[in-house]
Formats: C-alpha cells, structure tokens, sequence
C-alpha cells in the first residue's frame, strides 16, 4: 500500500500548482528529450515531433520559469541557444520516465476499460 499523508489545502494548491507544469504531454515529451543532453531549439522541435514552434517557445519558458531547464546563448554569427535540464529537472525524469512505463506497460489494460466501458454505456 502508498503511505498517505495527512490532507492538508496547501499541500493540495502546491501538488496542484506543479502538476500544471509538468502534466501536460509538451513538458512531459521536451524533459524527456532534453535527459539525453543539451539540445538546441530545432533539434528539440525535430526530436519532439508535432509541436509547433509556438508550443515549444512556451513550454520552454515555462520550464526555464520553474527551474527546470536553463537556456545559453552563445555570441556565434546566428546566435546559438541550447536548451539543458537542471539538477531540479534532471529529478524531473525519475517520475516522467517512470510514468511512460507505467502507461507502456498497461496502455492494453487501459483499452480495454474503455472498451468495455464504451459498450456497456451506450
């Protein structure tokens, strides 16, 4: 069984606060890419797949916003810009890379309930 903790508000608004950040798919695919290493925008928008530059520009922002990913321009004739995880985002993995498992392993499970739950509501 999980150990619980005692239910307290703000306890729920700071796991809620985080979770906005690090729950949507663009963070979750971007920390994923950048645990392989530094990577510059386009290779990240290329690693990533199907991401706009727009989305990337601002999950990148946000994840440099919340320390867990730090950006260096380096003064080259066009400008280079890598994109690295943070000791804090490099953390970050351990629960992304374990929940990418979890939903590897059981994405047949989870089909089935929908299917079964499809058939039964109708």
């Amino acid at each position: 069984m999980i150990p619980r903790h005692p239910h307290r508000t703000e306890d729920c608004r700071a796991v809620s606060d985080i979770l906005q950040r690090v729950g949507d798919k663009w963070t979750v695919l971007v920390v994923g890419k950048l645990g392989d290493g530094p990577m510059r925008f386009n290779e990240l928008r290329h690693a990533v797949g199907g991401i706009s530059q727009k989305m990337l520009t601002t999950t990148l922002r946000g994840l440099e916003r919340d320390g867990f990913v730090t950006r260096t321009v380096f003064p080259t004739i066009p400008p280079r810009v890598d994109y690295e995880l943070t000791d804090l985002g490099r953390e970050l993995l351990v629960p992304v890379f374990a929940l990418g498992e979890w939903a590897r392993l059981n994405q047949a499970r989870v089909a089935e309930a929908r299917m079964k739950f499809d058939t039964t509501v109708e």
